[in-house]
């Protein structure tokens, strides 16, 4: 069932159906950072945003610990993107099980179906890229030799191009595998398969 964006947004708000999930986050946004101490955390699963006429489709694994979850969004806006998390909530250890993403893939799949315009998902790391094959290979029938690389393009049966990217992660950063040059040559390239 497609639910509208503000009904699909309080579904997720109000989702306990993951236990460990759901104690997790509520820790964490107990156990504040000592830099974040006197902020008060969202602590609840995160709904994706941005343009809801979107061609383009961020996909991030989960919520940050003490980003997404601390303050209810993740990332910033982009013109003619939505971004979202496969995963709504922080898992410990950034391992969801194979379960919690089965329970999170309604409202990945329900965030997709209001994204009328898509044409391409970007799934940031190695990890989402992994969630979204999951979730497509259970959607549709897909080959199961789609590999994550940077810059990877993959056409899937329903004309959605999947795109694999690194993760912006200070991490992937610091050691340069990402850097601005290699993220704009992604979106440039992004920009003309639309």
């Amino acid at each position: 069932m497609n639910k509208s964006f503000k009904q699909l947004e309080n579904s997720i708000i109000n989702c306990k159906k993951c236990p460990r999930l759901v104690n997790f986050r509520t820790q964490i946004a107990k156990d504040k950072r000592k830099q974040y101490i006197n902020e008060k955390y969202w602590g609840k699963p995160i709904t994706g945003f941005g343009d809801r006429k979107a061609r383009i489709l961020l996909v991030g694994l989960a919520p940050a610990a003490h980003g997404g979850n601390r303050t209810g969004r993740v990332f910033t806006r982009l013109n003619d993107s939505f971004i979202t998390t496969a995963l709504k909530c922080v898992p410990p250890g950034d391992k969801p099980t194979r379960n919690e993403l089965n329970n999170c893939f309604k409202y990945f799949n329900n965030e997709i179906e209001n994204l009328k315009n898509l044409k391409i998902v970007v799934a940031l790391g190695k990890i989402a890229f992994d969630a979204c094959v999951m979730f497509y290979k259970q959607q549709l029938q897909i080959e199961s030799d789609i590999k994550f690389g940077h810059s990877k393009f993959y056409k899937l049966p329903n004309n959605i191009i999947l795109v694999g990217s690194y993760h912006p992660s200070p991490r992937n950063v610091n050691t340069g595998r990402i850097d601005i040059k290699k993220m704009t040559n992604l979106f440039l390239k992004i920009k003309k398969a639309i």
